[in-house]
């Protein structure tokens, strides 16, 4: 199977710092790949706080992680602080991705890259929900104008 390859996006919109924990470390001293999930996680739901939103009511809908592409650049280790960039892009009626950037703040480095494939949710049904129009208009504001 080839490699994944991803490029990254020009401008990211939202950014946070977070802290390598030893719980985030594997037996080979460098940032497990189950805690890169973790980190990125923590992410997303500061990203969505940033836009006054819990991940349970994002204008009026639930959301859900469809799927999730990683690609490693480099180790993390204990004790590092992460800056994790994140970016809206490809919407689609039910969802869009959330692209993000995990990088080194003290060096720079970086460490992954990939995005979040994030769907909407109809709380009665439990089925996909188109994407609500609040959040597209909010989201429109922050990207750049093609």
């Amino acid at each position: 199977m080839p490699r994944l390859q991803f490029d990254l996006p020009d401008r990211f919109v939202f950014a946070t710092d977070i802290q390598i924990y030893i719980s985030h470390v594997n037996q080979g001293g460098h940032l497990d790949n189950a805690q890169l999930l973790t980190l990125v996680s923590e992410a997303r739901v500061r990203f969505f706080k940033s836009l006054g939103y819990r991940e349970s009511n994002v204008a009026g809908c639930p959301i859900v992680v469809g799927d999730l592409v990683a690609q490693y650049k480099s180790e993390g280790f204990h004790g590092e602080t992460m800056r994790v960039r994140m970016v809206p892009q490809d919407f689609n009626r039910y969802g869009f991705d959330l692209v993000y950037c995990m990088d080194c703040v003290d060096t720079g480095r970086e460490v992954a890259r990939g995005k979040i494939g994030i769907v909407f949710v109809d709380l009665q049904t439990s089925k996909v929900a188109p994407v609500p129009p609040a959040f597209l208009t909010q989201t429109a504001q922050l990207l750049p104008v093609p």
